[in-house]
C-alpha cells in the first residue's frame, strides 16, 4: 500500500518508519524539503516531497500534523476520494501545560476535517496511545485496546487491516466519525496521567 504521512515532527518520523517496517511504499508531505532535510532525522531521507505532491497515487493519506495546523497543511494535498487516517489531537497549549481542547462534546477535529474536504473518507484512530505505541503495542505488557471511528465502511477495514498489520489485536470500531469526539476527549486524562506515571508507554485495556 502506498502511504503518505504528513507531518515531519517525532510523530511523523515514527509512522514513516513503523509503515515501512511492515512493507508499506511511503512518502513524507512536508511544507518545506529542503527546510526539512536540514534537520538531522531527516537528512538522508529521500521520500519528501511537497504537500502538493504528497496524495499523488496513495491509497491512504496519514495527518500526523498538529491538530492546530491540520486543515491548513491538508488543504495543499490530494484528498479527493482518499481515506485520511486522522492521528491528531486539539491541542491548544496558548495557556501552557497541560494543555486543553480546542473542540469537544459536540464536535471534533476529525469531523472539523471531514467537513473541510468533504471527497475524502476521514478515519480517527491511533491518537489515543504515544507515536511508539502506534506502531509497537507489543512495547507494553500484554494486550491493549485500540479504537476507529469512521462513517464509511470500506475505509474503516482499510485502517482496521493497517492496524492488524502493527499488531493491534484488540480494536474497538465506532460506525460513526461522531465518536472521534470521546476519543479525542481522552487527552486531558492521558496528559495527566503521563505525568503521574514518568512515561508515555501506556495504554486503556477494555474488559468486556
Amino acid at each position: 500500500m502506498k502511504i503518505a504521512v504528513i507531518g515531519t515532527g517525532s510523530v511523523g518520523r515514527t509512522l514513516t518508519d513503523g509503515f515501512r517496517r511492515i512493507g508499506h511504499d511511503v512518502v513524507i508531505g512536508t511544507r518545506d524539503v529542503a527546510e526539512t532535510r536540514g534537520r538531522a532525522e531527516w537528512a538522508d531521507e529521500a521520500a519528501l516531497v511537497p504537500f502538493a505532491e504528497a496524495g499523488d497515487g496513495a491509497d491512504l493519506v496519514v495527518n500526523a500534523t498538529g491538530g492546530n495546523v491540520s486543515a491548513d497543511a491538508l488543504a495543499h494535498v490530494d484528498l479527493d476520494g482518499k481515506v485520511l487516517l486522522d492521528v491528531a489531537n486539539p491541542l491548544d497549549f496558548s495557556n501552557g501545560f497541560p494543555p486543553t481542547l480546542t473542540v469537544k462534546d459536540t464536535d471534533s477535529l476529525a469531523e472539523q476535517l471531514q467537513r473541510a474536504f468533504p471527497t475524502a473518507r476521514v478515519v480517527k484512530s491511533l491518537n489515543t496511545v504515544n507515536a511508539a505505541v502506534m506502531v509497537e503495542p507489543a512495547k507494553l505488557p500484554g494486550e491493549s485496546t485500540m479504537f476507529l471511528a469512521g462513517d464509511d465502511a470500506e475505509a474503516r477495514a482499510l485502517v482496521r487491516g493497517l492496524l492488524t498489520d502493527l499488531g493491534w489485536a484488540d480494536v474497538v470500531e465506532f460506525p460513526s466519525l461522531d465518536a472521534a469526539r470521546g476519543l479525542e476527549m481522552w487527552l486531558p486524562l492521558w496528559v495527566r496521567l503521563m505525568g503521574n506515571l514518568g512515561t508515555a508507554d501506556f495504554n486503556l485495556k477494555l474488559v468486556r
